[in-house]
């Protein structure tokens, strides 16, 4: 098998090279020492339902394990046995192509003292303890169990960065300052611990969706006065925090008044990255989903506080709309703001994150979206 492992690694090597995600020699270095296929568990998931068991079919498991692909490891936080792939996923070893991607935002250098947040496999934490020194690593695990699998498979590496069980959402004191923090689960606002516990000049990189359809990669540089500015760089799609995740839709969200618009629901449900932080910037803690039935369209617009549904149906020259807040008219607003300023791309957007709040920017801090 080890030649075979080296094989399908230094394809995956030089197709993230070719396709752009591999440009810093460290990340390559660590990719090499560092192989995946010591993370990945015996039986393994992508998300679109393909399954190899490593004991019947060793060489299909490495194809896998070897894809550009997520791989599910967890299933309704460990409630059900993964091996039925029937479950939501909670947890998993992330797309080759999104760990460089974050990796190489990062910028780690030998010696940054790092918070890894979302031990996940350990793959990832394995890295860092590849580029910046295990000593100097610390990666946080909200799930016992998933930690302890983690530690298994880092021994078995040959590494050993601190690992410690509890909500990444906190950091970890005891370890700061940090140099650099590396999330690899989805925050839907960026906890203003890792702000605290990150020296100025230092980098803060996660996945960030905060409701509103997109999820984005942002790369934050914290600066003297306890703040952190920084820009929306591309995609990032992860799994949740678990204390990010969505709130429930209100179970009585049929029974509000009905209303008219003229806007398609598509128009606002289909926007593109930048409308979509324009659109959540100015309605902060506001969900958005869209959700298909034969030819029906609907979107949902939630809150904790409030939801609206916007209705396509074919032949309607006008649009139903229900809901106990304005919450729809809102986002049409923000979405025609968005437009009027030229439709700007992701990666005009950037974001400031300060004690007890965050603001969405439009080119420059000096510009921010007042929702």
């Amino acid at each position: 098998m080890e030649e075979g492992v080296a094989r399908r690694l230094e394809a995956l090597v030089e197709r993230l090279a070719a396709a752009g995600w591999l440009t810093q020699g460290r990340v390559r270095t660590a990719l090499r020492d560092v192989p995946r296929h010591a993370f990945v568990p015996p039986v393994a998931w992508t998300g679109e339902g393909d399954r190899v068991d490593r004991a019947t079919a060793p060489e299909r498991w490495l194809d896998l394990v070897y894809r550009d692909d997520a791989i599910i490891t967890q299933l309704d936080d460990g409630r059900t046995d993964v091996a039925t792939g029937n479950g939501r996923f909670t947890s998993s070893c992330s797309a080759p192509s999104t760990v460089v991607s974050l990796l190489e935002l990062l910028d780690v250098e030998a010696g940054h003292r790092v918070l890894d947040v979302g031990t996940g496999t350990g793959w990832t934490a394995g890295l860092l303890s590849r580029m910046a020194g295990a000593d100097n690593v610390t990666s946080v695990e909200i799930d016992p169990l998933v930690s302890a699998r983690a530690a298994e498979s880092l021994k078995g590496a040959g590494l050993s960065p601190r690992l410690v069980v509890g909500d990444g959402g906190d950091g970890w004191a005891d370890g700061a300052p940090f140099d650099r923090v590396h999330a690899t689960c989805g925050v839907s606002h960026v906890p203003y611990a890792w702000v605290r516990q990150t020296r100025p000049g230092g980098v803060i990189v996660t996945p960030y969706a905060p409701g509103f359809a997109s999820s984005h990669e942002l790369r934050l540089v914290v600066m003297p006065d306890g703040t952190a500015v920084g820009r929306f760089t591309g995609h990032a799609s992860y799994m949740m925090m678990r204390s990010h995740r969505q709130p429930p839709w209100p179970t009585s969200g049929d029974e509000g008044a009905k209303s008219a618009t003229q806007i398609d629901p598509r128009t606002i449900g289909y926007a593109p990255a930048g409308a979509d932080l324009a659109m959540g910037g100015f309605l902060p803690g506001v969900n958005a989903r869209g959700h298909h039935q034969d030819d029906t369209y609907a979107l949902r617009l939630w809150s904790t506080q409030a939801w609206a549904t916007a209705t396509y149906r074919p032949g309607q020259r006008d649009y139903e709309v229900r809901g106990d807040r304005n919450l729809w008219d809102e986002a049409v607003r923000a979405y025609f703001w968005w437009v009027a300023q030229g439709s700007p791309p992701r990666d005009r957007f950037g974001l400031t994150v300060a004690p007890g709040a965050e603001t969405v920017w439009l080119d420059s801090p000096t510009n921010p979206i007042q929702s």
